[in-house]
Order: C-alpha cells, then structure tokens, then sequence
C-alpha cells in the first residue's frame, strides 16, 4: 500500500495543506479543509503528522486524532475507548444552567470524559464537582478532565460511585447515559460502532435501561429543588417521561430542533 501523503517530487511537499487536504479528501472526509487545519496545528514534527493523517484515514475519530474534543466552548481531553462528546449534548448543559441556575453541587453521571460537568463547572464556577463512570478508561480521562476545576472522578455503577455524603444535596444531576437500544448499535456510524466502548452507547432492549434505574434513584440524592437531567432520542421521549414520574418527578421535555437533542428535565 503507498504512503497516504506522498513524499515523491512531482508531489506537494507531505507538509503541505494541500496533501494534508487531498489525504482527508480521498478518504472520504466531508469537511476535509476544517480537519485539515486542525492537524497541521496539532502535529509538533512531521513524523507526528504523517502518523496524524494516517489514523484519519483509516477511520479513527478526527477528536482522538488530534486528542481533544470542542465542547460548550472548552477543549475537553478524550482519548481511545471513551466515549466523543456531542455538540447536541449541549443542549442538556444550557438546560441544567437554565433549570437550576444556583446550585452548590453538580454531580455527572455516567461521564465519559468528564465533560458535561466540566461545562456546567466552568459555567456556574465555585460548585462542587463529581463526575462517575463504570467504565476505568472513561475514569482516567475524566480526572485529567475534570481536575482542572477542583472536582472528583469516582469509579463504580451509577449511584454505587458516588460518596454517600451527597445523598439529598446534589442540585444538578446530570446523567448522558447510553440509550440506543441493544439491537440498533451495529447500525451506528462506524466512528461511534468501531471506535467507542459499547457500555456507552447500549442501553438496553429498548434503549432505556440505564434512564429507568438513574430516575427511580434519582430523587435519594437529589437537593429540595434539584434537577435530573438526562438525553434521549425523540422516540423514546414519551415512556422516558413516565419513568421520571413514575419516581415522583416533576417532569418536562426540552427539544432543540437545531442540535437534534431530546432532554428529559425532572424537578425534586
């Protein structure tokens, strides 16, 4: 197989954009250009980008390329095997800030990298920070994530994570948790498919396991006021809202047309 930037004479040089941009091209990437210029920022020598472009091509997430994802206006580390945050998952973090504007303790659960608590951390500045994760790759990366901001990363199932000190305080409770349904997932773009751990993304037969066992514990850990916020798709909206009822919630849906993003609001 020849060398995805080519170095022959008749060839622009390997550090060129234009190689860089023709490699990401052929490969099929839409916005071959943006990626491009991202690259070339990131690589410090041109081994690294050469090496950069070439895990591109062969279909590794442009974020765990270049090692960093843009979210709510941060970069937020990630790194193999976690889980890439979405810009539709903004969404959740401006309606956690426009719930629940004064809170002295932010809890995210099933973080991943960590980085809607960091958003909500940055926004609200001097909370209380906990992240959780089940998953030990999504811990390490989170720490990195969520250190910045004084916070704590714990390790475990859900609510089992987390200090049993914050039982009744948490003001928002923020949980991305997975939510395609178990026999969807090999329908998924073959980044999120091929590329991030399944625990991330399966949520069950119908998609809303994980949702139902955050909700009915939700309510224990919440603060009086307390928010409960967590992302679905359109489709599983209506039985995701009888869920947070069903554990004594106050519930709403929240829709942006523009991100494509569903969230679920539950008030203590």
């Amino acid at each position: 197989m020849p060398p995805l930037i080519s170095s022959s004479p008749a060839s622009p040089s390997p550090l060129s954009r234009d190689s860089v941009v023709g490699a990401l091209r052929a490969a099929g990437c839409v916005f071959a250009e943006d990626e491009a210029r991202l690259i070339l920022a990131a690589a410090r020598t041109p081994g690294e980008l050469v090496a950069m472009v070439e895990r591109r091509v062969t279909g590794l997430p442009l974020e765990l390329v270049l090692g960093w994802a843009e979210f709510h206006g941060l970069r937020i580390e990630v790194e193999p095997g976690v889980f890439v945050p979405r810009r539709r998952t903004e969404f959740l973090v401006e309606q956690a800030l426009a719930h629940a504007p004064d809170p002295s303790v932010v809890v995210d659960l099933c973080c991943g990298s960590g980085a809607v608590g960091v958003a909500l951390a940055a926004a609200l500045g001097g909370v209380e920070l906990h992240a959780a994760d089940i998953d030990p790759a999504a811990v390490r990366c989170a720490r990195r994530n969520v250190a910045r901001f004084g916070g704590q990363v714990h390790a475990g199932d859900l609510f089992e994570a987390l200090p049993g000190a914050l039982r009744g305080r948490v003001g928002i409770l923020a949980a991305n948790v997975p939510y395609v349904p178990t026999g969807e997932v090999g329908l998924l773009p073959a980044e999120a498919r091929d590329h991030e751990p399944h625990v991330a993304l399966d949520g069950g037969p119908d998609g809303l396991d994980v949702l139902r066992r955050v909700a009915t514990e939700a309510p224990r850990w919440l603060a009086p006021g307390g928010c409960l916020l967590i992302e679905t798709s359109e489709r599983q909206a209506p039985t995701a809202l009888e869920a947070f009822a069903g554990s004594g919630l106050s519930a709403r849906l929240a829709v942006s047309e523009e991100l494509h993003a569903t969230v679920v609001v539950g008030l203590n």
